[in-house]
């Protein structure tokens, strides 16, 4: 993974770094052998303290014992000041400031940093005096430069991975999405067809006997709707669902009649959004298919109507069922398409013991 890669990476840059500045501390060698060995562990303090500090913050985590690892560090990086003959901590500050800056907030982080400046700058203006300006602005100078290095190699592989986690989180729910969006388009296109084969199918075994010739027609027509069926199958697969409302209510209308339902239908002639229009259509459909599915009904009235900018479509039936149960998945998809087309959907049982779906869109 990328994420795996830029923690390797930093994580072998900061390592670089230490080692560096080790190998610089150990110039106390130089001084004698004493010196030299009462650096060693100093180093190492140092060292594994900021390894501590640096493995957890690649992570994006606290190290276990946190502050007191934070504690260490400095402890490590200042005390020797006080020990060895002209101080460490000028190349051990500087690891000590990338880890504060990982650590604290940015304000405190960096206010401390200030100081470890601040100190640096005198402490090595009186151990060189101030002809040793140079040194003196060299070591200074590294102190937030490390440390703001530091600082981004961490960020940087925690942006690198939260961006991966983002990224997979926008997969997965992609996924769900295109999950949700077949189970709505199979519910709402496969459910009319198949009610609308089912009661062809009933019609024309009692028609077999006593008029073949309706019977055959009935067949012929069943064998459409399964074509229609087939065809909205490979739609739903291509993720292509194109309605249009004027032609879902002529395929309702004719489908209600064939099935004993009288049906008028009046629509406002007004162009629509293709969402609009769509979210339309699938409600008749739907509401149909609960017609066919569901109720006694013997009467069916599909109307739209424009006011003030938003189209309402009504279909009415005088066909509830005497206790309406609680809204399936197929209202629910209307509801998600309403509100995808800027408006909202509703079905309820009337006073006059029928049923009425309603939906308004942006017009």
């Amino acid at each position: 993974m990328v994420s795996s890669s830029a923690r390797r990476l930093a994580a072998g840059l900061i390592t670089a770094v230490s080692v560096a500045y080790a190998m610089v501390a150990l110039t106390y060698f130089a001084q004698g052998t004493f010196w030299g060995l009462m650096a060693v562990p100093a180093i190492l303090a140092v060292v594994g303290t900021h390894y501590l500090n640096m493995r957890a913050g690649l992570r994006g985590e606290r190290p276990p014992r946190f502050p007191a690892t934070l504690v260490l560090q400095a402890v490590a990086t200042y005390l020797p000041d006080f020990l060895l003959p002209g101080g460490m901590s000028g190349v051990t500050a500087p690891l000590l400031a990338g880890t504060l800056l990982v650590f604290l907030p940015l304000g405190w982080g960096g206010a401390l940093v200030g100081l470890m400046m601040l100190y640096e700058g005198i402490a090595l203006s009186i151990l060189v005096g101030f002809g040793g300006s140079v040194v003196t602005f060299f070591y200074v100078a590294t102190v937030p430069t490390t440390g703001a290095m530091i600082y981004a190699l961490v960020r940087f592989v925690r942006v690198t991975a939260e961006l991966e986690e983002a990224r997979a989180e926008l997969a997965d729910a992609a996924v769900l999405k295109e999950r949700l969006r077949i189970s709505r388009d199979l519910h709402d296109g496969l459910g009319r067809s198949l009610t609308a084969i089912a009661l062809k199918g009933d019609l024309a075994a009692r028609l077999m006997e006593r008029d073949p010739a309706s019977a055959r027609s009935e067949v012929g027509e069943l064998v459409q709707v399964a074509r229609e069926a087939a065809q909205d199958v490979r739609q739903v697969a291509r993720g292509y669902r194109a309605l249009s409302l004027a032609g879902e209510v002529n395929r309702a209308i004719a489908l209600l009649e064939s099935s004993g339902v009288g049906a008028q239908a009046h629509l406002a002639d007004t162009p629509l959004p293709r969402r609009s229009e769509e979210a339309l259509a699938w409600a008749v459909r739907e509401a149909v298919t609960n017609v066919l599915r569901h109720s006694r009904a013997t009467t069916c009235t599909i109307t739209t109507s424009l006011h003030d900018g938003r189209l309402r479509l009504e279909v009415a039936n005088d066909g509830s069922a005497p206790e309406a149960g609680p809204a399936g998945g197929g209202l629910t998809g209307l509801a998600e398409r309403a509100a995808q087309a800027g408006g909202s959907c509703a079905a309820a049982p009337t006073g006059a013991g029928g049923f009425l779906l309603a939906m308004e869109v942006a017009a």
